[in-house]
């Protein structure tokens, strides 16, 4: 063999070499998750640009099958249904969106219309109030449907001082009540998000013990509880024997490292545990990455996926 056919010869299988390399690394990366771990829009941001499409086949081709969007609602319809087009042409889920009865309002405990330590609404209103639930609810069931959703994040607003807390209990189980009177034509699933008392002072579900109690009460497929590992880290801890103990009521699990609200790895939680205990239980639901990211810029989208591959291999 001469010197050019043995260089030729050389580089080809270079190319070849390095194309095979790319391939399975590919592969690997598009391995699916065992669980069905969800990011949101903001999280691919530099490795995707800002178009959700684009974004919602990157995270496929990492091996995402969910996502999940807060503000899914305030999109317009038009990139509603595209979105809900493009999971369903990847066989993807649709996580939840927010139904924003609002953090501050006094809607669902007090039947106030108004917000707390603002100087409106000091005047109960039943009726008021409720026509703005049905208001809010019958939009939540356009997004539902152009989305093909499953869940929606319901949180119940804020403590009211100036009124006994079993009398807010009971004002929260009525409105939640009609509520699913609503959803329970197409099924949609109002999951009540207790929040940290650090994070969000004031508010009137803080545990997922206080949730299981008001979802017991409601006694509906349409209310249930959502677990966000993070607030419940911060407010009671015990994450495992209380998803245990609230494991009937629950329809769905977000998650986010403590301190920091980052991607598992960068605190406290073991969650590389955790996911291998739902996956035992048969978990076969969301698990919504309701966090920030520890490092900036596309080798930090990087790293998030890299951490998830790490809490996600587990044996089974």
């Amino acid at each position: 063999m001469n010197r050019r056919e043995f260089s030729a010869t050389v580089s080809t299988a270079a190319v070849i070499g390095a194309a095979a390399a790319a391939s399975s690394a590919k592969a690997a990366n598009s391995e699916p998750f065992k669980l069905m771990y969800s990011p949101g829009f903001r999280h691919f941001k530099n490795s995707a640009g800002k178009d959700p499409i684009d974004n919602i086949q990157f995270m496929y081709d990492n091996g995402f099958r969910g996502i999940e969007d807060n503000g899914m609602m305030k999109k317009e319809p038009a990139l509603q249904q595209k979105i809900g087009d493009k999971l369903a042409s990847l066989g993807m889920t649709m996580g939840v969106f927010v139904t924003g009865f609002g953090m501050n309002s006094l809607m669902m405990t007090s039947n106030i219309m108004g917000e707390v330590n603002k100087g409106k609404g000091v005047k109960i209103d039943p009726k008021a109030v409720r026509a703005e639930l049905k208001t809010v609810c019958m939009q939540a069931l356009e997004t539902q449907k152009r989305v093909n959703a499953k869940w929606t994040t319901v949180v119940l607003g804020a403590h009211n001082t100036n009124l006994d807390y079993n009398y807010q209990f009971a004002n929260a189980v009525d409105n939640l009540k009609y509520c699913c009177e609503l959803f329970e034509k197409t099924g949609l699933v109002m999951v009540l998000e207790p929040l940290n008392h650090m994070n969000h002072p004031g508010v009137f579900l803080k545990t997922v013990p206080q949730a299981y109690a008001v979802c017991k009460a409601v006694n509906h497929p349409c209310c249930k509880i959502l677990n966000d590992l993070y607030h419940q880290q911060v407010e009671i801890g015990n994450l495992i024997n209380n998803i245990d103990h609230a494991w009937d009521e629950t329809a769905y699990i977000q998650v986010g490292d403590v301190p920091g609200r980052n991607e598992p790895t960068t605190g406290e939680i073991n969650y590389k545990n955790i996911f291998k205990h739902l996956y035992d239980k048969g978990y076969k639901g969301v698990v919504g990455m309701e966090h920030g990211i520890s490092q900036k810029g596309i080798e930090g989208e990087k790293r998030l996926i890299q951490a998830y591959r790490e809490v996600d291999s587990f044996e089974v």
